[in-house]
C-alpha cells in the first residue's frame, strides 16, 4: 500500500505503448535505409568504375544487415546496433563518395531518431502522454 509518490513514478504508464510506434519507425527506417543502399549499386556501377567482388559484397551484405536489425528492434541494444551499422555505411566511402554521402543523410536520420527517444523518456516521466493522467 504506497502511495503514488513514493518508491515510483507519481503516473500510471501511457495507455498506448509509444515504443511500439517508435520500433516500427526504427524498423521502417532500417529497411528504406536497405533499399536506398541497394540503389546505390547502379550508381557505384556507372559512376564508380564498375563493382568488383568486394563492393558488391560490401553493399548486399549491408542491405541484409539492414533487414536482419529491422527484425531486432524489439531488443534493449537495438539502437546500438543501428548506430554500428550507419558507421559501416559511412566506412562505404571508400567504395564509392555516394555511400559516404547515403550514410551521412542517414546518420542525420538517426540522430533526430535519438532525439525522439529522449523526447518520448522525458514526456513518460512527466506524465504527459495521453492516458497517463485520467
Amino acid at each position: 500500500m504506497s502511495e503514488a509518490g513514493e518508491g515510483g513514478s507519481e503516473f500510471k504508464p501511457p495507455a498506448i505503448d509509444p515504443w511500439k510506434g517508435f520500433r516500427g519507425v526504427m524498423a521502417g527506417t532500417l529497411v528504406l535505409e536497405a533499399i536506398v543502399v541497394l540503389l546505390a549499386l547502379p550508381v557505384v556501377s556507372t559512376v564508380g568504375g564498375g563493382l568488383g567482388w568486394f563492393s558488391t559484397l560490401y553493399l548486399v551484405g549491408m542491405a541484409v544487415a539492414f533487414v536482419l536489425a529491422a527484425g531486432m528492434q524489439g531488443r534493449p541494444q537495438a539502437m546500438q546496433i543501428n548506430l554500428a551499422l550507419q558507421v559501416f555505411v559511412l566506412l562505404g566511402g571508400f567504395i564509392h563518395l555516394s555511400i559516404a554521402i547515403v550514410g551521412v543523410v542517414f546518420l542525420a536520420v538517426w540522430i533526430y531518431l535519438l532525439y525522439l527517444r529522449r523526447d518520448i523518456t522525458r514526456r513518460i516521466e512527466r506524465g504527459m502522454l495521453r492516458g497517463q493522467r485520467d
